[in-house]
């Protein structure tokens, strides 16, 4: 009986590793195509007249892929840094926040957010499987 506990520890253990490898290959993938593929990808869309001129600035665009990959390494920092996995957490909880942030800024202009939901319950998973 016991040992099928630590199994399932095991398990979750694993499961958590994994979102938290893939929150941070997510984040610092986004991070560095914002940076540097910023003016590339912001050209207006022919096909979406209205919603065209709804760009941010690069400054606010280079900002945010900042804080993305901040926090992406903030999920790999040292644990004697601080208590147990509170850096984790607290970098997880800030990627959650972007994560919210930017699916609301795509779903008000009318554009796929499923990318964000991802991110943010691949966050949750992080946040509170080191709870």
């Amino acid at each position: 009986m016991e040992g099928d506990a630590g199994k399932a520890d095991v398990k979750m253990n694993g499961l958590e590793w994994f979102a938290q490898l893939m929150l941070s290959g997510l984040f610092l993938v986004d991070g560095f195509i914002r940076i540097f593929a910023y003016r590339r990808q912001m050209k207006p869309y022919p096909h979406w007249p209205l919603f065209a001129s709804i760009r941010l600035p690069f400054g606010l665009a280079a900002l945010i892929g900042v804080v993305e990959i901040a926090g992406a390494m903030g999920l790999w920092a040292p644990a004697h840094l601080w208590p147990p996995d509170i850096f984790p957490r607290l970098a997880a909880a800030g990627l959650a926040l972007l994560a919210v942030a930017g699916g609301v800024y795509h779903m008000r202009r009318r554009e796929p957010s499923a990318h964000n939901l991802t991110m943010f319950l691949l966050a949750l998973l992080v946040i509170f499987g080191r709870w």
